[in-house]
């Protein structure tokens, strides 16, 4: 076959990735083998693939590519997310622009838009995934919404809910005014921002007198049912049993007292409001305060709010506020920087707010995964500085509000019947919960009442979390949930590694391990990878409002998948940030051009039947040696999950080894062939090359393979065999360092001096180092040295240089023209020495010295030192010369 002058990426991957998919390639069945698993963080159906999701995936795809190679049964199942909040506000955002209000549809009309938008638009990350090489079983393909993962959701949560560990509580939760749904402590993310604080003054009943509060939302004046002061406080001493009346609605509240005030914190004195703050809340109960609630669920003014009824929290913010001043009683307001919390996903200011949820219990659940990954370490994360911060997630850990306000997602089985607060059941069909709603019944009042029928049910309207699907993902994609027991559940439960971002450590990881213990008292996976942020070279994070973020695809069509995987991982360091620069892909081209080229330059050697070069030989031995050197290092950089030095490992091993090195030590001379066992060794070589760099560069690696000799699908590269790990002898490996510092010592020799290459020179020796003279015919080719010979001194009228103790030395008769050299020479000695005169007259300069600062005049001392040197060498040369 003949091979292109150019390596053309979009051919080259487009024809590659239809051959892995014809012949099966990433597709995995339990058998004989040792599985290797990975499960795929399932990105939201939703999503198009972004500079986080092609790091993570590449990763992913590099580590399954590996065991392929080693033999194991590679599993890597690929899988999207329902995302209950992002989806459904997409599905609500369309049906607006349509005309249709979300609220005037009945559960199952709105499905069916969800449904038809999911099968719109959804899975297009995962088709986006495959354009970057990822060799995901696609087969396996799982979504949280299949009726077979709801179903494991549904049993959980039956299953939970009967060992006493979910239940239903009246508690003050995080309110998405935006998503109009409750939302977990973790999915609030703490922004600080400015905003004013108003000093108001209330009027304290049957007296002249007032109090004055500060507040950031005078907007929750309204739901005011107290005032607060510390019981130790002297200033408000008078106050007590006494009351105040709520500006602009008037209501009469009592004055209490309280530990929890601070008594040095702005005036001392606290409004309570137990509806809209947490902390109220807890003052609220202790002394059976009224809870007034002000707000919809989409954050505008209730009844409550009166003439402001109506209105959004920040426009009523300001309009109370000027209300306030008009009333005269707005003492001041001043600037005040505070974190607020904020929807990790609409990014809308959360409400605090009293809702009958569903919780679960997790301070027992989290015992088994805070021993799994902090003493037994049978879950080990890398970097393991993450240990930290999973410590503290998960020993203060507090109950999982699972429920939400939401219709795209598993709907809560718990189902309603009576009036009474206890009369619930929680079952996975209606007609269990039509049984057990009546054995409950009948066990409450006997069997007098008539039997209740489904009519008599109302199932929950809530969804339960997007994360409460996603915590049983290892499992529920090999469907041990709802089998246990089954053939593949056993095969590849626990999986192997897991790759993810620190950011859903909490979210994800942490629950992850939770619900392996729980369901399958197991770890679900041994490793965790934590990337880092892709962020641009200012340090930002990557996002389309700041419009620092490169379109996946186009940097795929630019730069070749490769190219990009390359240019991603060559920064990539476990743990930490990557700040992405186009340049590092255009590097990972550059090394794929490279490889095609080196490639293309071994395939046009002639090839014949003649005794190998001492030359070749020598070569090809150190390579293998340092080959194996480099494989030691490479595995272990995989042991430790550093990706990136993996891949600078190998990067440095074929650019510089390999293609600077040992191609230049074997190449044939000009228009003559190359013997036959060195080209078979050589060829050999690249195979190995083409191994440890194919999970890194799949398309390109696969691509030469092929072209190396015609191959079956049983041979192609993607499950050839991995290189085995043998011994090495680094003193080779070390002898050759000094070779190439010989060679790169006569290049510079033959630059300075304008000694073409084509003219060959004597080379001289003394052999402090006791150098094996068995080097001498690699480094004669390398050199075109005519004839190398061991001296016992230093020879006199020659060109010189050291590598470590030895010396070397080129006769200067025939190498270079004697009188334009010492002509050269002198010209340089002579501006040296001018340059020499005026640096020493400034440090003659009794001002200078002692006005200027001291690294500058440091600076020019340094500069007469190495003018001096300088001199002291060119009159050397000159004298070696005469």
């Amino acid at each position: 076959m003949e091979i292109p002058s150019k390596y053309s990426a979009s051919t080259v991957e487009n024809k590659w990735y239809d051959y892995w998919m014809e012949h099966n390639f990433f597709h995995s069945e339990p058998d004989e083998r040792e599985p290797y698993t990975i499960v795929i963080p399932p990105p939201n159906v939703t999503g198009v693939l972004h500079m986080g999701h092609m790091l993570n995936n590449t990763i992913q795809d590099v580590l399954i590519r590996r065991a392929r190679l080693q033999g194991k049964n590679a599993c890597w199942v690929p899988g999207t997310d329902h995302a209950s909040i992002a989806t459904e506000a997409k599905v609500v955002a369309k049906l607006r622009a349509e005309g249709i209000d979300k609220n005037d549809l009945s559960r199952e009309e709105f499905l069916k838009h969800a449904w038809d938008w999911t099968e719109e638009y959804g899975g297009v990350i995962l088709e986006q995934l495959k354009k970057l090489g990822c060799s995901c079983d696609w087969e396996r393909t799982k979504f949280t919404m299949d009726d077979d993962m709801s179903e494991a959701v549904i049993k959980v949560f039956i299953d939970l809910y009967n060992k006493g560990l979910i239940y239903r509580g009246f508690r003050m939760v995080n309110w998405d005014p935006e998503a109009k749904t409750t939302l977990s402590d973790e999915e609030v993310i703490h922004v600080e921002r400015t905003d004013k604080l108003y000093y108001v003054k209330y009027k304290i009943q049957d007296d002249d007198g007032y109090v004055t509060i500060a507040t950031t939302r005078p907007e929750t004046i309204l739901g005011d049912t107290a005032i607060c002061v510390n019981p130790e406080d002297e200033r408000y001493a008078h106050l007590k049993g006494k009351h105040v009346i709520v500006p602009i609605c008037n209501r009469v509240v009592p004055i209490i007292q309280d530990d929890y005030v601070d008594i040095e914190f702005g005036t001392g004195c606290l409004k309570i409001t137990p509806a809209h703050d947490v902390n109220d809340k807890e003052i609220g109960d202790r002394h059976n305060l009224e809870v007034i609630d002000i707000l919809n669920d989409d954050a505008t003014l209730n009844s409550f709010g009166m003439h402001h009824e109506g209105k959004d929290r920040v426009a009523a913010r300001m309009a109370i506020a000027k209300e306030l001043e008009e009333m005269s009683i707005l003492v001041k307001t001043e600037d005040i920087t505070h974190k607020v919390g904020t929807s990790e996903r609409t990014k809308a200011v959360i409400e605090p707010r009293l809702s009958d949820q569903w919780f679960l219990k997790m301070k027992e659940l989290a015992e088994p995964a805070i021993k799994a990954v902090l003493e037994d370490e049978e879950v080990k994360l890398f970097p393991k500085r993450f240990n930290n911060t999973y410590r503290h997630w998960m020993e203060n850990i507090r109950d999982w509000n699972i429920s939400r306000q939401l219709l795209w997602g598993q709907q809560i089985p718990a189902y309603y019947y009576g009036d009474g607060k206890d009369d619930v059941v929680v079952a996975e069909t209606i007609e269990e919960a039509v049984t057990l709603a009546n054995q409950k019944q009948s066990a409450k009042i006997g069997n007098q009442n008539r039997l209740l029928t489904a009519e008599d049910l109302t199932q929950d309207k809530d969804a339960l979390d997007t994360w409460f699907s996603s915590w049983l993902w290892p499992m529920s994609v090999f469907d041990g949930i709802r089998h246990p027991d089954n053939e593949e559940i056993n095969y590849y439960y626990p999986t192997n590694d897991l790759v993810t971002g620190p950011d859903i450590l909490f979210f994800w990881v942490a629950r992850m391990i939770v619900a392996g213990y729980e369901y399958r008292d197991e770890k679900p996976f041994e490793n965790v990878y934590l990337t880092g942020l892709v962020r641009d070279k200012q340090r930002r994070k990557m996002s389309k409002s700041l419009g620092n973020s490169p379109d996946a695809l186009e940097l795929i069509e630019n730069y070749g998948a490769d190219g990009v995987r390359v240019g991603l991982l060559l920064s990539s360091a476990a743990g930490n940030d990557l700040m992405f620069d186009e340049d590092l892909c255009n590097q990972g081209k550059g090394f794929a051009n490279k490889i095609w080229n080196a490639f293309r330059l071994v395939q046009g050697w002639e090839v014949a039947d003649i005794e190998q070069p001492e030359s070749s030989q020598i070569a090809l031995e150190w390579y293998e040696h340092k080959f194996q050197s480099a494989l030691a290092e490479i595995e272990d950089h995989y042991s430790k999950y550093r990706l990136s030095d993996v891949l600078m490992t190998a990067y440095k091993l074929v650019w510089d080894d390999f293609c600077s090195w040992l191609l230049e030590m074997i190449k044939p001379a000009y228009q003559q062939p190359i013997d036959k066992k060195s080209f078979e060794s050589i060829i050999a070589i690249f195979e190995n090359n083409l191994k440890i760099l194919h999970p890194f560069m799949p398309f390109l690696t696969e691509e030469i393979w092929h072209f190396i000799k015609e191959r079956t699908p049983e041979n192609a590269l993607i499950v050839s065999q991995y290189p085995k790990l043998t011994t090495f002898d680094a003193a080779l490996i070390s002898d050759f360092e000094t070779v190439k510092a010989i060679v790169s010592g006569i290049r510079t020799v033959r630059k300075e001096k304008n000694i073409a290459f084509k003219d060959a020179i004597e080379l001289m020796v003394l052999n402090n180092e006791n150098l094996d003279d068995k080097y001498n015919s690699v480094i004669s080719k390398l050199g075109n040295i005519s004839n190398l010979t061991v001296v016992s001194e230093p020879v006199d009228g020659a060109l010189t240089f050291r590598v470590m103790s030895n010396e070397y030395f080129i006769p200067i008769s025939g190498a270079i023209d004697v009188e334009a050299e010492i002509e050269k020479l002198s010209e340089e000695l002579k501006y040296t020495q001018g340059f020499l005169k005026s640096v020493q007259g400034k440090l003659k300069n009794e001002r200078f010295v002692n006005n200027a600062p001291d690294q500058v005049v440091e600076a020019e001392r340094k500069k007469e030192a190495d003018a001096k040197a300088k001199i002291e060498t060119l009159q050397a040369s000159l004298n070696s010369l005469k």
